[in-house]
């Protein structure tokens, strides 16, 4: 939205160029005004439709949740953001006419839209404005936003699949006893984050790949020469935990993760946000 100017010989050239930029200007501190009201508003929380209030986080400003007035309504919002490279997992969208200032469109927002200012489901925002017209998009992103990279969900998802076998447990209808934990396997680790990211880049959830290949082809061809491998995928969770806690609840998923035979692991993600499910999970077992 904002663009560079170069200067003139002329001063009055020069001050014809730079009007335009001091209205984009002019325009972006509005929209930033109007989120930090609505920031302080959730943070210094008043009733609303006589429902008691809590101190809320604030909403983070996301350039790609500013669409254009009117665009995105009539059931493809999630489709627009798709498209802007914003993938949620909840969604909402609101206009509001006649507002000529941040002021007046915060008014309006806490008069007739307070409970969705307050709604802790909600974590980004994005605002538009033409002239006295705006348009406030309310979302929470399909990954959250404290998952941190390839190399650190790894860890954590070493972690997480340790400490469910440090105990007991019932997958299914089958028992498992405590299995000793499981070392990372860099080879596995780049096996599983290849197949997160073809998953995402392809828009497919499978173990197969549009190549033929499963996953003892793709350890392989990542340098894993075990003799036993096993694999759990997942699509759509915020982190690594909520990926983890729907295959302990897989009794499939689950025997994968207790199998004593297993003794090394790799994990990984990606995120596509023009994809069906937003972000992929792969977890890839072996055994030596």
């Amino acid at each position: 939205m904002r663009h560079a100017v170069r200067s003139s010989r002329f001063v009055s050239l020069c001050l014809l160029l730079l009007s335009p930029l001091f209205a984009s200007y002019a325009t972006a501190s509005a929209e930033r005004q109007l989120v930090a009201a609505i920031n302080d508003f959730r943070a210094h929380p008043q009733r609303c439709d006589r429902r008691p209030a809590q101190r809320l986080a604030p909403l983070a400003l996301k350039p790609n949740l500013a669409l254009p007035i009117g665009y995105g309504y009539g059931g493809g919002l999630r489709e627009a953001l798709k498209a802007s490279g914003y993938a949620a997992v909840t969604v909402r969208s609101i206009r509001i006419i006649g507002a000529a200032d941040a002021e007046e469109a915060f008014d309006q927002l806490q008069s007739t839209h307070c409970g969705a200012l307050l709604d802790g489901q909600y974590a980004d925002i994005g605002v538009s404005r033409t002239r006295s017209e705006w348009q406030v998009v309310l979302a929470r992103p399909v990954l959250d936003s404290r998952v941190g990279d390839s190399r650190s969900v790894g860890q954590a998802l070493l972690a997480e699949v340790n400490a469910a076998r440090a105990r007991p447990r019932m997958c299914g209808r089958q028992r498992f006893a405590a299995a000793r934990p499981l070392s990372w396997s860099a080879a596995l680790g780049a096996a599983a984050q290849g197949h997160s990211k073809a998953m995402a880049y392809g828009n497919y959830f499978a173990h197969r790949d549009p190549d033929g290949d499963l996953p003892a082809d793709r350890a392989r061809a990542a340098g894993y020469r075990g003799r036993q491998i096993g694999e759990n995928i997942a699509a759509g969770q915020s982190s690594p935990s909520k990926a983890m806690a729907g295959w302990l609840a897989s009794p499939g998923h689950c025997a994968n993760l207790m199998n004593p035979m297993f003794t090394q692991v790799g994990a990984g993600f990606a995120s596509e946000a023009r994809s069906d499910e937003g972000v992929y999970w792969t977890m890839v077992f072996g055994a030596p």
